[in-house]
């Protein structure tokens, strides 16, 4: 059973029930897209939709007497706006006609990776190269089993400002910086130097979360999996259509990144708004602008 089901409104599932939600999938999807994989073999995707852009996508084909074989299937929640314009290249996984698109978003300080949702279309435009690189552009989302809500900080608007415009020239040098600029490498560590020395010296009598606004972290073994904390700038209550269990799905903007989060209203510790702030891990997903 997929872990992450819940996050979409399938906490209670059990193995028969699954089957009959995978059989309705095969019989009746919202979505189908059939094209070739990367090896010449028929490669189809269906999906079906149980609330507002979410639900489970099968992968497979169809043999010889037109019966569909599945081979994997996952929940996913459809992001609706542009979360990266940076180059994404596309790498696929080893043990399944799955892909992953790797990003250096300097914004984030690490380098992102996220499961590829619309693997149909990729392989349409690219199968025949299976390692792509030079695509532009992503829609990303969240699918989170854990997660609380925090208080914002409070801060003047001359601060956000301020705050905003210090990102800006940190986000120019980082850029320098890989061009092998030297001096902006090392602006960039003596401003690491004074941020830590400040961090040490507000930590004996603050809060970490008073301190750091938001953060991007990756999260255990899985090279999709992160640990974000960041500000709620939109809120959205779904029911699932099928199981009435109701889900958050969340506008979140992280170190100056915009996507969503989908989680489980009873997975979720405290009550969501605009201008509070998540705090969680999620399984990070996306759509590549083809």
């Amino acid at each position: 059973m997929h872990k992450f089901l819940r996050a979409v409104g399938f906490s209670n599932l059990k193995k028969k029930d699954l089957e009959i939600i995978t059989e309705e999938i095969i019989e009746h999807p919202d979505l189908m897209k059939v094209t070739r994989d990367s090896e010449g073999n028929e490669f189809a995707e269906l999906s079906k939709m149980y609330g507002s852009n979410m639900g489970i996508t099968i992968r497979g084909s169809y043999d010889a007497d037109d019966n569909f074989c599945m081979d994997y299937y996952f929940p996913f929640a459809f992001a609706d706006e542009l979360s990266t314009n940076e180059q994404i290249d596309i790498e696929k996984h080893a043990d399944k006609e799955s892909y992953a698109g790797v990003c250096d978003e300097m914004r984030l300080g690490v380098t992102l990776i996220f499961y590829l949702q619309n693997v149909a279309d990729f392989l349409s435009e690219h199968r025949h190269n299976i390692h792509v690189k030079g695509l532009h552009g992503a829609l990303l989302s969240g699918l989170s089993v854990d997660g609380k809500i925090i208080l914002p900080i409070q801060q003047k608007v001359l601060e956000k400002q301020a705050a905003n415009h210090k990102q800006e020239k940190r986000n120019r040098l980082i850029a320098e910086a890989r061009e092998g600029n030297e001096e902006a490498i090392e602006s960039l560590t003596l401003e690491d130097m004074n941020t830590y020395n400040s961090i040490s010296r507000r930590i004996r009598k603050e809060d970490v979360f008073s301190i750091v606004s938001s953060s991007f972290m990756p999260y255990g073994i899985e090279s999709d999996h992160y640990c974000i904390l960041g500000e709620i700038l939109e809120v959205e209550e779904i029911t699932n259509s099928l199981t009435n269990e109701k889900i958050y799905s969340m506008k979140i903007e992280c170190n100056d990144i915009i996507f969503k989060v989908v989680i489980n209203k009873e997975d979720l510790l405290g009550e969501p708004a605009v201008g509070r702030r998540f705090k969680g891990s999620i399984w990070m997903q996306g759509t590549v602008c083809i």
